[in-house]
């Protein structure tokens, strides 16, 4: 796929974005849930190497490029990685999956009801990287804990100004300001955010576009607007901590949105399974995605 053709797809395509992007902190907790418990690797570099071969499995089995992916968020070390014997964005776009790097460095300490984004100095050079690998786009998260507009209005603020510099490189930036689906002050939350996005969208430039990664709202249909804004690609939405059967039907109930679900897709894997019983498992996972996504 070229890049006008890997726009089209996720503009228009029919299937949602898989999130396989799990990085340092998050690493073992992905792996636990996948059966491998902690103390079977020793440092850094074999731990990274089971998530690899981990992506790897999904990447490969015949129903994860079956045309219900569209694209696939990745962590820095699985784009810097082969699959199937090729690197894993050319892999992906072989398979027709649009491919993602996850280019956030972590989280700051939670302040004014908001987590932001910690520094990204390098942030050029790894754009310059991955697009000489093929990925089309990257995404970046912050969290919101609780209904502060100043808090939120500030990191919607950096989600949109850390954008800038990804469009500036030629990606697509996902901006992903989560909210934290457990904040007593959600619902009224969310308005804030949605209008703080819309201040975002309102000063970028003519011609320019971004993706938004948003916490299913607890309004349905609440961003029905956002995906119809002309310089919105694509709207996404995070499962956030919900079982895949309940992300699948929150989501049904929200037009506009597809899903970029990483716990709702990986959950029911485990490394111990056949290939027959992974593959059968990971695609009823995507059968039941992809429905929610397009429904």
């Amino acid at each position: 796929m070229n890049r006008q053709q890997m726009t089209d797809r996720i503009a228009s395509g029919q299937g949602f974005i898989a999130a396989l992007d799990q990085s340092g902190g998050s690493t073992p907790k992905a792996l636990r849930g996948y059966g491998i418990e902690e103390g079977t690797w020793n440092g850094d570099d074999e731990m990274f190497a089971l998530i690899h071969a981990m992506r790897s499995r999904i990447v490969e089995s015949p129903c994860f490029g079956n045309g219900k992916v569209l694209g696939a968020i990745l962590f820095e070390k699985t784009m810097d990685g082969e699959s199937g014997g090729r690197p894993v964005p050319d892999r992906l776009a072989e398979r027709g999956i649009v491919p993602f790097l996850k280019v956030d460095k972590g989280l700051e300490d939670e302040a004014d009801g908001v987590q932001m984004m910690k520094p990204m100095p390098d942030l050029e050079s790894l754009l310059a990287r991955a697009k000489d690998k093929g990925v089309f786009g990257t995404k970046m998260r912050s969290v919101i804990k609780a209904n502060d507009t100043a808090g939120i209005k500030a990191m919607v603020h950096q989600q949109f100004a850390e954008g800038a510099r990804i469009l500036a490189a030629g990606l697509m930036p996902i901006l992903e300001p989560e909210y934290d689906i457990t904040a007593a002050d959600r619902a009224e939350g969310e308005k804030v955010l949605l209008e703080a996005i819309l201040e975002g969208l309102d000063a970028l430039p003519e011609g320019q576009q971004v993706m938004l990664k948003l916490s299913i709202p607890a309004e349905a249909g609440l961003y029905a607007g956002l995906a119809r804004h002309p310089k919105v690609l694509r709207v996404v939405a995070l499962s956030g901590g919900y079982s895949t059967d309940e992300a699948c039907e929150l989501l049904a109930r929200n037009p506009g949105m597809i899903a970029s679900f990483s716990r709702g897709l990986l959950q029911d894997l485990r490394s111990g399974q056949s290939d027959d019983e992974f593959d059968a498992t990971l695609g009823a996972a995507i059968d039941r995605i992809h429905a929610a996504s397009v429904a």
